[in-house]
């Protein structure tokens, strides 16, 4: 298995002690690297192996090998490896939500606890939201693509996700005047360079498919 660290985890540290908030960081990042073990630990239950590991500003990133079984079975339009990853995803806001419930069911500082429960809970609402690649938009994705198939799937998923994040950009810009947390923009750059990224990926593979319905076509003639 191949692990990376990303180098803006270092810069992110920067950021956050020189802005007194360092604590609450390293506490967000516990708990997101938890929420990621969570998923390798449903994925190795569903018998995929994990291929790489990558540490970067928001926790840990974990990617599966394909087993070409689970993806050569039908279901709708798609197939059983949409299953497995639907669960998969939301086995780390799970986890989030495990800790919660530990935490309320043990008596200890009130603060710190508060301190628990407000970062799981903010871990859970972030990583749902209907944006991919986060575990809320790999859920949609995985749905889309069993009803409507893989290149819908991705069409509708990709304008589903950047009408997230310019409501989201909105209501954290309000949040960021009144407030004035850099924390709050440094997520919103965050997400919108995921968007990025993925919409450069998403309109390689357009341009991929729409090649192959003109060579489709031209065989056809």
């Amino acid at each position: 298995m191949q692990f990376k660290i990303d180098l803006k985890i270092f810069l992110f540290f920067l950021l956050f002690y020189f802005t007194n908030q360092i604590g609450t960081y390293i506490l967000i990042l516990i708990f997101a690297i938890l929420h990621e073990l969570g998923h390798m630990l449903c994925g190795l239950i569903l018998g995929m192996k994990p291929n790489r590991l990558s540490l970067n500003p928001f926790g840990v990133s974990i990617s599966f090998e394909l087993n070409t079984k689970d993806y050569n079975k039908k279901l709708g339009k798609g197939n059983y490896l949409e299953v497995k990853k639907m669960i998969i995803a939301m086995a780390g806001p799970l986890t989030n939500l495990i800790i919660i419930l530990i935490t309320l069911q043990y008596n200890m500082n009130m603060f710190f606890g508060l301190k628990i429960i407000c970062s799981n809970m903010l871990l859970i609402l972030f990583n749902l939201l209907p944006f991919y690649p986060l575990d809320g938009g790999r859920i949609l994705e995985s749905v889309l693509h069993i009803i409507f198939g893989k290149r819908k799937a991705e069409k509708y998923i990709n304008r589903i996700s950047i009408i997230t994040l310019i409501i989201v950009t909105f209501m954290a810009s309000v949040i960021i005047f009144y407030v004035q947390n850099i924390a709050i923009f440094i997520v919103i750059v965050f997400l919108w360079i995921l968007y990025l990224k993925e919409d450069k990926v998403y309109r390689r593979r357009k341009k991929i498919y729409n090649l192959i319905e003109k060579t489709i076509e031209i065989k056809t003639n």
